[in-house]
């Protein structure tokens, strides 16, 4: 099954919703950094993205050091950004 990559107009828009999400650089992911008081915050807070993502079957890129977790949203399928990405980062958004 594809899934349709984001056009420019509709990537552009779904940023604009999305406080302290930015484009990657080569335009086919957005990234965001989150940080915490200490590892127990971030890590609890990555569990709680696990199961969100799971729920949504569509699970992210990421990295964690200490209190900061950095998260990259892509959709490899549609060969870039998604709709699945948008509304994966809005729920984690969510979560905060």
């Amino acid at each position: 099954m594809s899934v349709p990559q984001l056009t420019d107009a509709e990537r552009d828009a779904a940023l604009a919703e999305l406080e302290g999400w930015t484009l990657r650089g080569d335009g086919k992911a957005i990234e965001c950094t989150f940080e915490f008081d200490d590892f127990v915050q971030a890590f609890g807070f990555m569990t709680r993205v696990a199961i969100l993502a799971q729920s949504q079957d569509h699970h992210p890129e990421w990295f964690n050091v200490y209190n900061r977790v950095e998260i990259t949203l892509t959709t490899h399928d549609a060969g870039g950004l998604s709709q699945r990405d948008v509304t994966l980062a809005k729920a984690i958004d969510h979560l905060l």
